[in-house]
């Protein structure tokens, strides 16, 4: 069974830079897509990007578009997301998830489209 699990998270000020990462685990790490979504206190869930094989093609969500890069390294196992600029609303719990096979780009940002989970790792950009 894989495993997803974040870290990385923490409390930083507005324009601060933040890495998060996910390393996977138990299992083949031949993901066909890997994401990023975030839920903020009293919000509903939401994605914030994705990255897919084998053309490590990113997508990301118009408020973070410019501002936070997804990668991947194979070799280690591991998910990135670099936030730079942070925000106050960029406030929210962080969750990696990833899916075997790939996905239609319309379906990137469908929650239950994605196989694996994780627990998610909490962000907090303070004003």
């Amino acid at each position: 069974q894989v495993s997803l699990v974040e870290s990385g998270g923490g409390l930083v000020q507005a324009g601060d830079s933040l890495r998060l990462s996910c390393a996977a685990s138990g299992g083949s790490f031949s993901m066909g897509v890997m994401g990023w979504f975030r839920q903020a206190p009293g919000k509903e869930r939401e994605f914030v990007a994705a990255i897919r094989t084998p053309n490590s093609d990113t997508y990301y969500a118009g408020s973070v578009k410019g501002r936070f890069t997804i990668s991947r390294d194979r070799a280690k196992n591991t998910l990135y997301l670099q936030m730079n600029s942070l925000k106050p609303e960029d406030t929210a719990d962080y969750f990696c998830t990833g899916r075997r096979t790939r996905l239609i780009v319309s379906a990137l940002s469908t929650w239950e489209q994605y196989d694996y989970r994780g627990q998610g790792t909490q962000v907090t950009v303070s004003s």
